[in-house]
């Protein structure tokens, strides 16, 4: 897609329209349950839409395989975490196989290889993170900072504050390198930061902040959940060492799908998780008295992966893989210029401030709109509109265009209900209800 938006005519639904006629991309749309056609889902980034395949696809192991082999199953499913994990590895991360596994959640991922890295790293009582990380990253890396008397330090890019906090210069949340290299020193032993912040939608330069961290002998941890499906990430390019990811997002694997993690072959040798599984066990079925890991990416799993949901996975990123991570993200790019050119026609006027980088190789599938009243605008789209966003706080209405099953119409009717909830004052009228899911 090599299409530029014209701002001039992006208030008109016909302008969308040409948009969605010279997509690319837009066949893969009917390859989704659309169950309300009406329904303008801008939340992609938090659950993606039920690829059709998965149901046919998942009923066809339950009822085929599981059903009909039971625990013969297991010799063709022992390392199916391994398979899976290189075809996602083509697809979103741009690196070569035998570095990536379909394996356990993103935060028991982030655990592993946080602690790994730490202990390659002996001497050094300092790690990084910085304030607007997503919520887990935050609260594991401070649990592991205060388990190994470690010297946590919080870059505040968001005004939040946390443990540890120092001041930076970070516009929309950015970190820079030239930021990041202030707070460096040859006692750092890790750094964490996002690919794709998680609110703002901002994405830092990964070659860049590798780089500098590397130059200081300390390891950085990338957290891609927000990024995967979305962007190209060029892990080979970028020189990525170690990096986590979920799949239900962008991936539109399933909700709690499993995870992923990679580790660069230039250190898998190198490092050794904490939870150290017979999975990881180089002989694993002599089920011998010591532990002796792999040499191998399948040294940093952990126990039996679930073959369930790595079916999702396989059916979703099969897609991905045949429509291309470059016409996806540029996708994104267009769709979030779109959302930004109805935020400035119509939605700063009534009060909303953009939160995301409008140079959209800064930024990656989603932005957030301020507002003070946004928790109760959020969801009187849902109840009122037929929009489904979702709010993040402090004051942000988050909204994602998922370039496979979202049209641009979808995104331009969105906004459209957006400006006519805000101008009428309609969603005065709704209360916040108890749900903690926002």
């Amino acid at each position: 897609m090599s299409m530029v938006l014209d701002p001039n005519s992006a208030t008109q639904r016909s302008y969308a329209e040409s948009l969605d006629a010279a997509d690319s991309l837009a066949k893969y749309k009917a390859l989704f349950q659309i169950s309300d056609p009406d329904l303008c889902y801008l939340d992609g980034n938090s659950l993606g839409r039920l690829p059709l395949k998965t149901v046919e696809v998942v009923n066809h192991f339950l009822t085929q395989e599981w059903g009909k082999e039971l625990v013969d199953g297991w010799s063709h499913w022992i390392d199916q975490a391994q398979p899976a994990g290189d075809l996602l590895a083509r697809s979103v991360l741009g690196a070569n196989p035998g570095q990536t596994l379909v394996c356990d959640t993103t935060s028991v991922n982030f655990y592993q290889l946080c602690v790994a890295a730490i202990k390659a790293r002996p001497g050094r009582k300092t790690v990084i993170i910085d304030a607007a990380n997503f919520p887990t990253d935050r609260y594991i890396l401070s649990g592991i900072a205060d388990q190994l008397g470690l010297n946590l330090i919080t870059l505040d890019n968001d005004g939040l504050g946390g443990p540890g906090a120092v001041p930076i210069d970070a516009p929309d949340e950015m970190i820079t390198a030239e930021e990041l290299e202030k707070y460096l020193s040859e006692d750092v032993a890790l750094v964490t930061l996002q690919a794709i912040h998680y609110r703002s939608g901002a994405r830092p330069n990964l070659k860049e902040i590798t780089d500098i961290a590397r130059k200081y002998g300390a390891l950085v941890v990338w957290d891609c959940s927000h990024a995967a499906g979305a962007i190209s990430l060029d892990f080979e390019k970028n020189g990525v060492d170690l990096a986590v990811g979920c799949t239900y997002k962008y991936g539109n694997s399933g909700p709690g799908s499993p995870a992923w993690l990679f580790v660069s072959k230039r250190i898998q040798t190198e490092l050794r998780v904490p939870i150290q599984g017979w999975f990881s066990q180089e002989k694993q079925f002599e089920m011998g008295p010591f532990y002796e890991p792999a040499e191998t990416i399948r040294r940093y799993q952990i126990a039996s992966p679930s073959i369930i949901g790595i079916r999702g996975v396989q059916v979703a990123y099969e897609m991905i893989e045949e429509a291309g991570i470059e016409a996806i993200e540029a996708k994104a790019a267009l769709g979030t210029e779109l959302m930004i050119a109805l935020h400035d026609a119509w939605l700063k006027p009534l009060g909303f401030e953009l939160g995301t980088p409008r140079n959209p190789k800064l930024r990656g599938g989603h932005i957030i709109l301020k507002h003070k009243d946004a928790k109760q605008i959020a969801l009187a789209l849902r109840k009122l509109k037929n929009v489904i966003p979702d709010y993040r706080e402090p004051n942000a209405i988050r909204l994602a265009i998922s370039p496979l099953p979202t049209s641009f119409v979808e995104v331009w009717d969105g906004f459209l209900r957006l400006k006519e909830l805000v101008e009428s004052g309609d969603y005065k009228s709704v209360q916040i209800d108890g749900n903690r899911v926002t």
